[in-house]
């Protein structure tokens, strides 16, 4: 949902890519925390409960509590990295490339005519 709040904000609103991915990071932070944490709470119980038959639910319960943090981690931090990562790498990849026609333009940059 980042990235394509991010490529919205980019595309409409004629914002750089460090822009649109901050804004995205923005608009993006607390329904993404909402959702981790209503599954969090939902398997938090599972993780820690005692009792009859607890040794085979604990093992399900904290893999679902690592692999929330986990991804929790890997959405938050490395999607926003991979997006100015790959911006740059496109706009490069346009600037090195001998062919006009090849290059990937911008929506905000005119089509030339032939």
């Amino acid at each position: 949902m980042m990235i394509d709040f991010a490529l919205v904000a980019e595309r409409e609103g004629h914002m750089s890519a460090t822009d649109a991915i901050h804004q995205a990071c923005l608009q993006r932070f607390r329904p993404i925390m909402m959702t981790t944490l209503c599954a969090l709470v939902g398997a938090l119980p599972l993780a820690v409960e005692q009792g009859a038959g607890a040794e085979l639910r604990r093992p399900l319960g904290i893999a679902i509590v690592g692999g929330l943090l986990v991804s929790q981690w890997l959405t938050l931090y490395t999607t926003p990295i991979v997006y100015l990562y790959l911006d740059r790498f496109s706009d490069r990849l346009a600037a090195a490339h001998p062919l006009a026609w090849f290059r990937m333009r911008r929506v905000d940059q005119p089509t030339p005519h032939r």
